[in-house]
């Protein structure tokens, strides 16, 4: 698929375009400020189909987030017993099920 690369300014004057551009396959549209990318639209069925990825990116740099603060401060780290009963809790953990 191409890959069209518009200032924020661009995207905010032809917003309307943009958006047809995506929506009809064309091109995933990369949004700059300053040259810098901050955005990306890609077309709703494609976020749909990546959800569960886009999730454990997340989940993995939040991870990464909190072993660099341990290891920085390993006083952060909590009793695993007073997690567990915080996922619980939650409705995250199943305690039948054991996870």
């Amino acid at each position: 698929m191409q890959v069209t690369k518009i200032s924020s300014r661009e995207a905010r004057t032809h917003w309307r375009d943009v958006l047809d551009t995506v929506d009809r396959g064309d091109a995933d549209v990369i949004i700059e400020r300053y040259g810098k990318p901050i955005a990306t639209l890609i077309p709703f069925a494609d976020y749909t189909a990546l959800l569960e990825e886009l999730e454990d990116l997340r989940d993995g740099r939040l991870a990464m987030a909190a072993l660099k603060e341990w290891e920085r401060d390993p006083s952060t780290a909590r009793p695993y017993e007073e997690f567990r009963a915080e996922l619980i809790a939650e409705g995250i953990w199943d305690e039948e099920k054991g996870q």
